[in-house]
C-alpha cells in the first residue's frame, strides 16, 4: 500500500549576504535627506524646552515657592500668638467653668447623697433585708428541707412498685415470646426456606448461569469475525478510492507549490527583503547619529550669534538700568524704613501686648482667687463652721543666722546652733 505522509524536512537557516555599495549608498542618501530636517526640529525643540525649563519655569517656581513660604511665615507670625492667647483663655474659663460646675453639682446633690446614705440606705438594710434574710433561714429553709424530704420517700416508693406492677403484666408476654414465637418462627420458618434455596434454587440458577454464558460467547466470537471482516474490506475499499487524490497530491500540487511558490518567495525574501529591511534600518541609525552631529554644529553657531547679538546687549540694560537702580532703593529707602517701623511700630506694640497680656494673667487669677473664696464659703455654709475673717501676715520662714554671733538685718534668728557649740 502506497505511503500517505506529506510531511517535508525543514530547510537550513540561511544568514542573509551583505547588500551592494551600489544599494547602501543610494539609500544612506536619502534617508540622510528624509532624516536631517527631524532631527534638527527635534534638537532644536529640545533646545527650546531646556531653555523655557531654565529661563521661566524654574525662576517662577522658585518665586512661587518663596512667595508662598512668606506668606505662610507672615500669618503664622499673626495667628499663632492671637491662637495661643485665645487658647490660654479659654482654658481659664473652662477651668473656671468647671470648678463652679462641680461645686454647684455638690451643692445640689448633697440633700440627695443625704437622704441615701442616712436614710434609704438603713432602712433597706434593716427593715426589709435583714428580716427577709432571716425569715429565710429560720422558717422558709427548715420547711422547704422538710417537704424535700417527704416528697422524695413517696417518689421512691412509687418507682419501686411501679417497677414490680410492670414485672408482673410483662412477665406472660415474655415468656409466650420466648418459647412460643421464636421456636415456630426458626424452626417452622427459616430452617425451611434455607433448605430450599440451598438444596434446590441455588444449582437450577448455576445451571441457567453455564448455559447462557456459553451462548454468549459463542455469539460474541461470531460477531467479531464479521466486524473483522468488514473492517478489511472497508479499508481496501477506501485505499482504492484515495490513492488517485495522493499520488496527485504527491507528484503534483507538493512540488508545484514548493518550487513554483515557496522556493521563489524564500529566495526573494532572502536575497531581498531582509537585506534591504537590514541596510534601511542601519541606514537610518546612521544617518540620525549624523543628522545630530550637524543639528549640533548649527545650534552652536546660532547660540554663538544670538549670545553676542541678544543676550549680552540685554545682559548690560538690565544691569545699569535695573539691578544698580533696585538696589539703590533698597539701600536708600527699603531699609530707613524698615528701621523705622521695627523702632516706632513693632517695638511700641510689643510691648502693649505684653502688658495687655499681663494685666489679663492678673484678672484671671483675681477671678480665680474669688471664686475659690465663693466656693469654700458654699462648702461652710453647707457642713458648718465658721471663717476667720481677721487678717493674717504673711508667714515668713526664719533666716539660718547660726545662732547669736551672725544675723541678717531685718530677719528673726532662728533657734539654731553650729555643730561647735552644740559640742
Amino acid at each position: 500500500m502506497v505511503g500517505m505522509s506529506t510531511q517535508n524536512p525543514a530547510p537550513a537557516p540561511y544568514a542573509a549576504p551583505a547588500p551592494h555599495p551600489l544599494i547602501r549608498i543610494p539609500v544612506r542618501i536619502v534617508v540622510l535627506v528624509l532624516v536631517l530636517p527631524v532631527r534638527m526640529a527635534w534638537d532644536a525643540l529640545k533646545a527650546g524646552g531646556r531653555l523655557l525649563d531654565r529661563s521661566v519655569l524654574r525662576p517662577v517656581g522658585r518665586a512661587l515657592a518663596w512667595l508662598v513660604d512668606a506668606v505662610g511665615r507672615a500669618l503664622a507670625w499673626v495667628f499663632v500668638p492671637v491662637g495661643r492667647a485665645l487658647a490660654w483663655a479659654g482654658s481659664a474659663i473652662g477651668h473656671a467653668l468647671a470648678v463652679a460646675a462641680r461645686w454647684t453639682g455638690v451643692a445640689v446633690a448633697w440633700p440627695f447623697v443625704m437622704v441615701w446614705r442616712y436614710v434609704v440606705v438603713p432602712v433597706a438594710r434593716y427593715g426589709v433585708a435583714v428580716p427577709v434574710v432571716w425569715l429565710y433561714a429560720r422558717v422558709l429553709a427548715p420547711v422547704g428541707r422538710g417537704l424535700l424530704w417527704l416528697l422524695t420517700g413517696a417518689g421512691q416508693g412509687l418507682v419501686w412498685l411501679g417497677r414490680w406492677a410492670g414485672v408482673a403484666v410483662a412477665w406472660p408476654f415474655v415468656m409466650a415470646w420466648r418459647y412460643v414465637v421464636v421456636p415456630v418462627a426458626r424452626y417452622g420458618v427459616a430452617v425451611p426456606v434455607v433448605w430450599l434455596y440451598a438444596r434446590v434454587l441455588a444449582p437450577v440458577g448455576r445451571g441457567l448461569l453455564w448455559l447462557l454464558t456459553g451462548a454468549g460467547h459463542g455469539l460474541a466470537w461470531l460477531g467479531r469475525g464479521i466486524g473483522h471482516g468488514l473492517a478489511v474490506a472497508a479499508r481496501w475499499v477506501g485505499v482504492a478510492v484515495a490513492w488517485p487524490f495522493v499520488m496527485a497530491w504527491r507528484y503534483v500540487v507538493v512540488p508545484v507549490a514548493r518550487y513554483g511558490v515557496a522556493v521563489p518567495l524564500g529566495w526573494l525574501w532572502r536575497r531581498v527583503l531582509v537585506p534591504l529591511a537590514d541596510e534601511i534600518g542601519d541606514a537610518f541609525a546612521l544617518c540620525w547619529r549624523a543628522a545630530g552631529f550637524l543639528s549640533h554644529a548649527v545650534g552652536r553657531a546660532l547660540a554663538w550669534v544670538a549670545r553676542h547679538l541678544i543676550v549680552r546687549p540685554l545682559s548690560w540694560l538690565a544691569r545699569n538700568l535695573v539691578r544698580r537702580p533696585a538696589a539703590w532703593v533698597y539701600e536708600e529707602v527699603c531699609t530707613p524704613v524698615g528701621h523705622w517701623l521695627r523702632d516706632a511700630v513693632w517695638s511700641p506694640a510689643r510691648t502693649v501686648l505684653a502688658e495687655t497680656r499681663k494685666t489679663v494673667r492678673v484678672a484671671l487669677a483675681s477671678a480665680r482667687d474669688t471664686v475659690r473664696g465663693a466656693r469654700h464659703d458654699a462648702w461652710r455654709a453647707l457642713v458648718g463652721g465658721t471663717r476667720d475673717e481677721r487678717p493674717r501676715e504673711p508667714e515668713v520662714a526664719p533666716a539660718r543666722t547660726l545662732g547669736s554671733r551672725r544675723s541678717v538685718p531685718g530677719a528673726a534668728p532662728a533657734p539654731e546652733f553650729s555643730p561647735r557649740q552644740r559640742g
